[in-house]
């Protein structure tokens, strides 16, 4: 796997389990968070890549479908 993918997801694992931390009931709840947040963070190094390489038109247009699915950053 990629670094800074692994570095993703390590934050998102971390987001979490502070959030909720895991037991039986709260293992599904945990797995959700996860995954909302793993795929929150690779959307936003996508936007901050396009921003760093002047795309400023793809990042407005990626983050008004990334509030489509209830994400506000």
């Amino acid at each position: 796997m990629n670094e800074q993918i692994r570095e993703l997801a390590e934050q998102a694992r971390e987001y979490a389990t502070t959030r909720h931390p895991v037991s039986n009931i709260t293992l599904s709840v945990n797995s959700d968070l996860f995954e909302q947040k793993f795929a929150e963070l690779i959307v936003m190094e996508c936007i901050k890549i396009l921003a760093d390489n002047g795309e400023f038109r793809g990042c407005v247009i990626i983050g008004k479908h990334f509030r489509v699915f209830g994400v506000e950053e």
